[in-house]
């Protein structure tokens, strides 16, 4: 086993990674509970709710069969998975309605995690692939999720700080979304899934 391997596959790494997501976790969630008591509006409720359910399922996820040791890989994992608790409620708001479009994001959001159930992981790994659900439509509902809700947030929350977690957000994730596939098209089953399933993240689009 090279350094890579042992240093991504050890169990400190991943109480590391579990402490840190649990710190920025407890900031992000106190943030938004506050801004909803405040000011009333369900949707930083739902948003911090579909971010609270991609962290358990997070430190629930089942043990891969392969995982990537890529330490790009992990890198992007790390940072687009973390960069949304970042994001902070805000006074300002170019489009106030765009919290409809942030609900219709997390709802998505909710909707993939529960399909992919203990199968989530933070980096690229070779685990039961799904194809039910909203997975029938595209291949990674959840980063298309992402994309819905973070822009539907921006709208709403609209500051210089979130702007800059936008957009550093969006583009981990299109880089961790095409190394991920580079990673799972070295199975043949996932090989016929990318046939069956087209398009990645927009139908017809990408």
């Amino acid at each position: 086993m090279d350094t890579i391997t042992a240093l991504f596959s050890s169990r400190r790494a991943s109480l590391f990674t579990g402490i840190a997501m649990a710190c920025l976790w407890g900031v992000f969630a106190s943030a938004h509970v506050m801004a909803f008591l405040h000011s009333g509006d369900w949707s930083y409720l739902l948003f911090c709710a579909a971010e609270t359910l991609a962290a358990l399922f997070f430190i629930v996820r089942s043990a891969p069969v392969s995982v990537s040791t890529d330490a790009g890989d992990w890198l992007l994992a790390i940072g687009a998975t973390f960069a949304p608790f970042l994001f902070a409620p805000s006074d300002m708001a170019i489009w106030p309605g765009a919290r409809y479009l942030l609900a219709v994001g997390s709802l998505l959001q909710i909707a993939g995690l529960l399909s992919l159930n203990r199968s989530f992981g933070l980096v690229a790994a070779q685990r039961d692939i799904k194809t039910g659900g909203v997975y029938r439509v595209i291949r990674h509902p959840l980063y298309a999720s992402y994309l819905i809700s973070l822009s539907g947030y921006l709208l709403a929350n609209t500051s210089a700080a979130n702007t800059v977690t936008y957009v550093a957000t969006i583009s981990m994730l299109v880089a961790r979304l095409l190394r991920e596939e580079r990673f799972l098209s070295t199975d043949v089953r996932y090989r016929v899934y990318m046939r069956q399933v087209k398009y990645r993240l927009l139908p017809f689009i990408f």
